[in-house]
């Protein structure tokens, strides 16, 4: 977790990046200007950690005991020595043993900064193994050239760069002045890595979107706070992880922060995902490479139902947040398609079809967490309620947690986070917790963060989270009325399969303040005839003075003004 003054610092360069690039947006409606900015955010990136990595070649290349020094006496004179060093930093295998991404000099951040006012026809000579010219046309047409040129030599990258800045309807100056703006981001810090602060940037830049686009950019955005929640529930140290909505890849992200901070090695972990929107998995690709994670997700952007790009793979951890009660999810879909193995989800509501899909990729000790409309958990129409009992019957739900609302940007549908396993029985440190579930109320946790968005403090996270793997656990466990309630499968078939937790964990407990009810209830009822006769004088006080007014009440005629 961030320090206070790491947060400050990221805080103000939030705010400060933000502002500056929203008054640069004239005629771009917030999804191009989206897509204008995250592209040139890459470019950044990929250029600054690509200089950093130059720098500390340069180093090494002058420091006598390390394996890449070059001797100065070994060369006839200083230029020759200089040339070297030249030459040697543009040897790519210098960079990729690193993880660091080969940025060809047309895509070099400097080379935008230095050449975007250009005279359109101007040539500019570039290096790259070997030199050539360049003709500038217009800033436009040099971004596209530089993300073609970083596609080019990145082959992960294929398609997956939104080369668009030339048919941008945007005048040539604003893009000169948000280039600018983006060369101020501050990459030194004493305690922050310039990736963490990039790739800090870009999700708050990612949200700020979301917010802007109102109920489309929401489609593709989780609340950072709901993906950590996630995330420190499964704690996804080791394998395969997959998010069949990934959306820009919150989930993912997330997951290696977690990793990090808890000590484990990002290599331990396999990243799959899926993406129907184009420009979506675009930006799910950009978030993955600005910070170095390996993915797979799949061929193309593709519909998870129609066209699953993970045909074979069955992940050790799911998490998703797909859209809540899509509709017309199953045209081109069989009905007896194998993924559909506890009933077949209804044409108008997709949210148990994401549930099988998940299923059916989970691995036999896998587990998995997603968000659903709270519909999911009671629901008895069109087979709903069918499946829901399978699943419980198979012993699959583990945990159910009731989410506070005016959680999301884009709905104000109440949601739930469903966490099932393959596996209950006892293993890796977790007692048998066979034929029982775990209710967890937190719709009254949190904070309103502004006007209209509630979010939750680390604290609440903790708490949820904390309670989870001591119910896992066996250790330090307890039920606790108004919050958590640990079920039997028996208890919950006498409430229909329903799923809420409210039904189980009960109202919380009145606080004791140690006077007898008899004694309290006595004093009250006394409190409130002394309220009502006040209020009956109050009225006929009221009454009185009106009258004199002129003003009759209750059918009382009042007299002609």
């Amino acid at each position: 977790m961030s320090t206070n003054t790491e947060q400050e610092f990221l805080d103000k360069l939030d705010k400060k990046l933000w502002n500056a690039a929203d008054r640069l947006r004239s005629t771009l409606d917030a999804a191009q200007y989206k897509h204008a900015v995250l592209g040139l955010l890459f470019i950044k990136y990929v250029s600054d950690a690509f200089d950093i990595r130059r720098q500390e070649l340069i180093e090494q290349f002058k420091d006598q005991g390390h394996d890449y020094f070059l001797d100065p006496d070994d060369y006839d004179s200083e230029e020759e020595y200089l040339t070297e060093i030249a030459d040697e930093l543009e040897i790519r295998d210098y960079y990729t043993e690193k993880n660091v991404f080969w940025v060809p000099e047309l895509a070099r951040w400097q080379t935008l900064r230095d050449n975007c006012t250009l005279t359109p026809g101007t040539e500019i000579e570039i290096t790259n193994g070997r030199k050539r010219t360049y003709t500038f046309r217009s800033v436009g047409r040099l971004i596209d050239d530089a993300l073609d040129a970083i596609e080019k030599d990145n082959p992960r990258l294929k398609g997956v760069l939104n080369k668009s800045y030339g048919r941008l309807q945007i005048d040539q100056a604003k893009l000169i002045e948000l280039i600018n703006l983006l060369s101020e981001i501050p990459f030194r810090h004493k305690s922050l890595q310039a990736q963490d602060i990039l790739g800090h940037v870009y999700e708050y830049f990612l949200g700020q979107f979301a917010l802007a686009e109102g109920k489309k950019g929401g489609q593709f955005y989780t609340p950072k706070s709901i993906v950590t929640l996630i995330v420190e529930m499964l704690r996804p140290f080791k394998g395969r992880v997959y998010d069949p909505a990934m959306g820009s890849g919150g989930f993912f992200v997330q997951s290696e922060r977690f990793i990090k901070e808890h000590g484990g090695r990002i290599g331990n972990v396999s990243i799959y995902g899926q993406e129907y929107n184009h420009t979506t998995w675009q930006l799910a690709a950009m978030n993955m490479v600005i910070r170095g994670l390996d993915f797979n997700f799949g061929r193309e952007p593709a519909n998870t139902f129609t066209n699953d790009q993970h045909p074979d793979l069955r992940a050790d951890y799911i998490m998703a947040n797909p859209p809540f009660n899509m509709k017309e999810w199953d045209t081109g879909v069989s009905d007896d398609d194998p993924r559909w193995q506890y009933g077949r989800p209804p044409s108008g509501n997709a949210n148990f079809a994401w549930l099988q899909h998940m299923l059916y990729h989970l691995a036999p000790n896998g587990s998995m967490g997603l968000l659903l409309a709270n519909g999911s958990m009671s629901s008895n129409t069109r087979n709903e309620g069918k499946i829901r009992k399978a699943l419980i019957e198979n012993d699959l739900v583990e945990c159910m947690v009731a989410l506070p609302g005016q959680l999301f940007t884009n709905t104000q549908i109440p949601a739930c986070i469903w966490f099932l396993t393959r596996n209950k029985k006892k293993r890796n440190g977790f007692r048998d917790r066979s034929g029982e579930v775990l209710f967890i109320d937190a719709r009254n946790m949190g904070y309103m963060k502004d006007r209209v968005l509630r979010d939750f403090k680390r604290g609440d996270i903790e708490k949820i989270a904390g309670t989870f793997h001591a119910w896992q656990k066996g250790e330090g466990y307890q039920d606790e009325p108004g919050f958590c309630k640990s079920a039997t499968l028996e208890e919950i078939a006498k409430n229909d399969h329903v799923l809420t937790p409210g039904r189980y964990v009960g109202a919380p407990p009145e606080e004791d303040d140690g006077e007898p009810f008899a004694d309290k209830m006595a004093r009250l009822t006394a409190r409130l005839s002394e309220q009502f006769a006040e209020s009956a004088r109050l009225e006929e006080q009221i009454r009185k003075n009106l009258a004199g007014l002129g003003y009759a009440l209750e059918g009382e005629e009042g007299r002609d003004e």
